[in-house]
């Protein structure tokens, strides 16, 4: 296994991580909700509300309501507006772009005409399920912060089943993301942690496996409002798209 670094994933991670710092209450609360009922209502018996916890813990979410939000998923607190459903959408932005979105809701409708409309006044479309889902691949992804001695972090991602690893190439935010098999991502952070890793966050995220490039300024800030106006809606939890984008143009569209 080699590390590598590619530069236009990077800067796309690098966006798509800043736009996840204004995620709200209410969408961790749902992912805390729909882990609990997914499974055991106690974070050490559950990967996935464990993550879902951690992520509202360093997002600020205060203690009790983190465990109001468990309460709910295991049926303990709350009523029928708490049945959450997990859904992807698909569609297409700006220039082609692929989108994918994934979203907990307890109302299909509404959120299918709130993204429809989003895809609309921004120059894409919403479309069928399957329309760009066979461009992305998903995967466990470990992201570790702080310096990293890359001989240690081979032995450590081997010894946890990893598939590779890339460098963040970021002066001021240095680190490493490792990936693995979906089904590999609870083992794999495990390792990190044992060999002392600086673990920061666990997650499956969707991989494209081609790429758009976005080359007009207009275009590209068409497709930074389409991407913030659907992160704004509740029912979203994470939007991912496959757009490739020179450094001066994303520095001059996202300043």
């Amino acid at each position: 296994m080699a590390g590598h670094s590619k530069w236009a994933n990077i800067k796309h991670r690098k966006a798509r991580a800043d736009a996840q710092k204004g995620k709200t209450f209410t969408q961790l609360s749902r992912a805390i909700i729909v882990a609990a009922r997914n499974g055991s209502p106690e974070p050490e018996a559950n990967f996935q509300l464990r993550t879902a916890v951690e992520k509202a813990k360093a997002s600020g979410i205060p203690n009790e309501k983190i465990d109001r939000a468990i309460a709910k998923g295991a049926g303990t607190y709350g009523s029928d507006e708490d049945n959450f459903e997990e859904i992807r959408y698909e569609g297409y932005g700006p220039g082609g772009v692929a989108v994918l979105i994934e979203a907990l809701t307890n109302n299909r409708n509404r959120t299918a005409a709130d993204l429809r409309s989003i895809f609309t006044k921004n120059g894409g479309n919403l479309g069928e399920t399957g329309c760009v889902s066979w461009m992305f691949e998903q995967k466990g992804v470990v992201r570790l912060e702080g310096e990293v001695p890359e001989e240690e972090l081979l032995e450590a991602s081997v010894e946890g089943g990893a598939e590779t690893y890339e460098w963040r190439e970021d002066e001021n935010n240095k680190g490493a993301e490792v990936f693995s098999k979906t089904t590999n991502l609870e083992e794999l952070n495990q390792a990190l942690q044992e060999e002392g890793m600086p673990v920061k966050e666990a997650e499956l995220r969707w991989i494209p496996n081609n790429h758009v490039e976005v080359s007009d300024s207009e275009q590209a800030r068409s497709l930074f409002k389409l991407i913030d106006s659907l992160k704004e809606l509740d029912d979203v939890q994470n939007v991912t798209t496959n757009f490739e984008m020179a450094d001066e143009l994303m520095s001059v569209t996202t300043a």
